[in-house]
């Protein structure tokens, strides 16, 4: 299969789609919430993502379920989900404990991205769990430590957009999706929206390792800083409204349809 290809879902899904609704859908109360998502590239039909929080006290429990669908289901049948658990801190951010991804891709069926998050003289540093698939070395542990995985970056980013909100200021958070470091670079824009219903922001995915072939045997994006623009409710629960982002010089657009509030399960 064309690199190209392949390369469109493993961005997607590793600095795209889990991504997708990285600003963090706040919730009002310990309900269950699921928001449901369309992607598309080049105006065509891409992906279908949900997105779960479970908010139990001090602890969260957030999930996320991709299935690509039109020519890169055909070309790629790629399908994901992904699982991560842990504790809000300090500030609104987030003390990662596991993250298990799961994902078909072509021929290579239930790969798994499986980390658990360990205390450490210096901070908490991602190590792999015996389940984990992937065939590379991880990456030096100085590139593990202090980062977040991908859904635990939801729970921080949201803290850092309120703060943003309120004060100003950028922000920045770093990632560690199993293969790839990256950090989260992000601020507010100047209000575009006269009623001041919607929140504007600005992130840039920017690449720090695992890039370039350093990593992962499906395939590198490249490691070139890539810009988000970001649309949110402004309003407590900044429900993310549509998020873009270039690949191969076409937008990947995700654009929100529905949000399902326990026990609505938000079927299909």
């Amino acid at each position: 299969m064309p690199r190209r290809r392949l390369h469109l879902v493993r961005l997607a899904w590793a600095l795209g789609a889990a991504l997708i609704v990285a600003v963090g859908m706040g919730r009002a109360s310990a309900e269950d919430i699921t928001a449901v998502y369309s992607a598309f590239w080049a105006g065509l039909p891409a992906a279908e993502i949900r997105l779960k929080l479970r908010d139990g006290g001090p602890g969260y429990r957030d999930e996320i379920e991709i299935a690509t669908q039109g020519l890169p289901q055909l070309f790629t049948h790629f399908r994901a989900t992904a699982l991560a658990e842990g504790h809000h801190a300090l500030g609104q951010g987030a003390e990662p404990a596991h993250y298990l991804a799961v994902y078909d891709l072509r021929k290579r069926h239930d790969r798994r991205i499986s980390m658990q998050f360990v205390d450490r003289i210096g901070g908490r540093t991602a190590e792999r769990s015996p389940d984990d698939t992937s065939r590379k070395p991880p990456l030096a542990e100085a590139y593990r430590k202090n980062a977040l995985d991908p859904l635990s970056a939801v729970e921080s980013l949201r803290g850092a957009l309120r703060m943003a909100r309120a004060r100003g200021g950028s922000f920045s958070i770093p990632v560690y999706d199993g293969a790839r470091r990256f950090d989260i670079l992000g601020y507010i824009l100047p209000q575009k929206d006269p009623s001041g219903a919607i929140l504007y922001a600005e992130l840039t995915l920017r690449p720090i390792a695992g890039f370039k072939g350093e990593s992962s045997e499906d395939g590198d994006p490249d490691d070139a800083p890539r810009k988000v623009e970001l649309t949110v409710t402004n309003d407590d629960r900044m429900v993310p409204l549509s998020i873009s982002v270039p690949v191969f010089f076409m937008p990947l657009v995700v654009q929100f349809r529905r949000l399902c509030v326990a026990p609505d399960p938000c079927t299909r």
